[in-house]
């Protein structure tokens, strides 16, 4: 091939590639209100996609019925009784937080009106009881700030926004649409990709192996421990039952210390107030039930996926409420997920050149 010809070619290979750049900035932009719909109809339809492979065996093949029933079933097992308990959340969050901000205002006009007397055998008990107001008034703040959080990151759902379920209907869509056609569509972008198939398949069976033990031991456990949680707080008479059960959820993830930083509180309260029965059956329930959900279901749900460190997924939690709100709790470590997986293909990739150039190093 001539020069000319090769400069042609070139200059054609840099105008596609700027032009489908540019396209696809512009329509990256015009769908971005739904890209995290998106998002999330992807990790979903992966973790059902097992499921979906099951049906499509006992319908013969039918790709369409076997993504509908799927969905169908979904929908009926998860997303509504799902939506029922956000509703639920979100209403007893904004309860808590309008009750407690005129509490708080009283407290702080007057902290002598509130004396905690705590059981003589309670440990550290002077010290405690010493600084009722202060705890009392950071408990309430604390509730009042979380119940804000929520009440904002959950009221497009409880309020029936036309924004809400448009983007609920487009998850719905897309996930249907990934599930009939998930395999093809993976097989297309394998394609487009300029990276080896091999690493593009690890790279896949890494990140849905990851993916999978993330949610699974960190979402469905804390799920777990929340609702196992807000019911012994109803049992145990305190306001707002399922939004602390909300707040363990979340509190779940954090390593050693878990839900008990939303029980501990709460027994104390019960102790102090005189709710003797009540404080020490909470306690009880908390540490040896809600605790033991994750020792108990944690081996059975992982199995034998990739299990990402507790750090990242503590860190990737908290950054993926900061920054996509309620969704974060399961875009964060999502991303994590992939994150970790990236490294991991990176070192398996450059491990011979890694290694060389370390021995290089240590031997000069």
């Amino acid at each position: 091939m001539s020069d000319r010809a090769s400069d042609t070619v070139t200059t054609q290979r840099v105008t596609i590639l700027l032009l489908t750049l540019a396209v696809s900035v512009v329509f990256v932009g015009m769908i971005r209100d739904f890209l995290v719909s998106l998002f999330l109809a992807a990790v979903f339809s992966g973790l059902a996609y097992p499921v979906y492979k099951k049906i499509l065996f006992r319908t013969g093949g039918r790709t369409s019925a076997s993504a509908a029933v799927t969905l169908l079933g979904l929908v009926s097992i998860v997303l509504v009784p799902m939506l029922i308990l956000l509703n639920l959340i979100a209403v007893q969050a904004y309860e808590l937080s309008q009750d407690l901000i005129p509490w708080i205002e009283r407290e702080l006009d007057s902290p002598q009106d509130l004396e905690l007397q705590l059981p003589l055998w309670f440990p550290f008990r002077n010290e405690i009881e010493g600084s009722s107001q202060q705890i009392a008034s950071k408990v309430g703040e604390f509730a009042s700030k979380a119940g804000a959080f929520i009440v904002e990151g959950l009221s497009a759902a409880t309020l029936g926004t036309a924004h809400f379920f448009l983007q609920l209907f487009v998850m719905l869509y897309a996930m249907f649409f990934f599930l009939r056609e998930g395999a093809a569509a993976v097989e297309k972008l394998i394609g487009y990709s300029p990276l080896p198939r091999d690493v593009q398949e690890l790279l896949i069976e890494k990140g849905l192996s990851v993916t999978r033990a993330t949610l699974k031991g960190s979402v469905v456990i804390g799920l777990v421990q929340g609702v196992l949680g807000g019911v012994a707080f109803a049992v145990a008479g305190i306001q707002g039952a399922a939004f602390w059960g909300a707040v363990m959820a979340v509190a779940s993830v954090i390593p050693s210390v878990g839900t008990a930083i939303v029980w501990v509180p709460a027994v104390i309260y019960l102790l102090a107030t005189g709710e003797i029965g009540s404080g020490v059956g909470l306690g009880l329930w908390c540490a040896v039930v809600v605790g033991g959900v994750d020792n108990l279901l944690r081996p059975v749900l992982v199995g034998g996926d990739t299990k990402m460190p507790d750090i990242l997924i503590l860190v990737s939690t908290f950054g993926g409420l900061a920054l996509f709100g309620i969704s974060g709790l399961i875009i964060g470590p999502v991303i994590a997920a992939l994150f970790a997986t990236m490294w991991e293909i990176y070192y398996e990739t450059f491990r011979d050149l890694l290694t060389q150039e370390g021995s290089e190093r240590s031997e000069s």
